[in-house]
């Protein structure tokens, strides 16, 4: 008999669990069940399966390679049926369906919401949950379906095979500054000029960044006089606003 139609929801959830926990013991409290009929359901599954999905070692569980692809999977399902439910939930309650959008900060400030009120505005009664946090996190999110999109930067993320790619535009790099700056009133801006002021610069590592110094580098200039290295777009603004930086 083929293993998997043994498995049930309540089974994938102990998986999850047994990973995150690392100990069967403390799996088995937090599942409500006894130590050994988990211990034994897991036997039976690793039997099933023909390959371990855990290494016992004398601190906790280890999860196999069979393990880590399983769990995976695992969490894909139930992150779906979760998602049901607040479909179903959302009817019942007399609304419209519910979408889960995952933004990274750069494609917040105007991007995303511009699409969600033209969105809201063709599907009126539509729930839109908006999440903003790091492309690696999204992605994953993404991929245990607990989001239906994710809009972002791919310049350090390869697409991936498991999901679907769509360039949206190509994002030119400008120079920015406050107005009234004394920069925006000359007519012709040359590269000594730009290095007579302060810059605020993304940090290391970010895609940003990474630009920045491949343009400057590809120009044959020197790294920027940086006084601030910031990830913080708001503040960014802020200090922007008011002082003489370019960024």
């Amino acid at each position: 008999m083929n293993w998997t139609r043994r498995l049930r929801l309540q089974h994938l959830q102990l998986l999850v669990n047994l990973a995150e926990t690392g100990s069967i013991s403390e799996a088995a409290r937090v599942s409500f069940t006894t130590q050994p009929a988990l211990s034994k359901w897991l036997k039976e599954l690793e039997e099933s399966i023909g390959a371990p999905l855990f290494e016992r070692h004398a601190r906790g569980l280890h999860l196999t390679a069979h393990g880590s692809m399983l769990l995976a999977h695992a969490r894909r399902v139930l992150g779906e049926m979760q998602r049901a439910r607040h479909a179903l939930e959302t009817l019942q309650d007399g609304n419209s369906f519910r979408v889960a959008i995952g933004t990274s900060p750069a494609s917040a400030p105007n991007l995303v919401p511009a699409a969600i009120m033209a969105f809201l505005r063709r599907h009126p009664c539509a729930h839109v949950a908006l999440e903003e946090s790091a492309m690696d996190t999204l992605l994953e999110r993404l991929e245990l379906g607990q989001l239906d999109l994710v809009v972002g930067r791919l310049d350090n993320y390869a697409p991936r095979h498991s999901l679907r790619c769509e360039r949206l535009y190509q994002e030119p790099m400008r120079v920015v500054c406050r107005a009234g700056h004394p920069l925006t009133r000359r007519a012709h801006l040359t590269w000594e000029e730009l290095y007579t002021f302060d810059w605020i610069v993304w940090p290391s590592g970010t895609s940003v960044r990474s630009k920045l110094d491949t343009a400057l580098t590809d120009a044959g200039r020197p790294p920027l006089p940086c006084r601030i290295e910031s990830s913080s777009l708001v503040g960014n603004l802020w200090l922007l606003q008011y002082s003489d930086l370019l960024s």
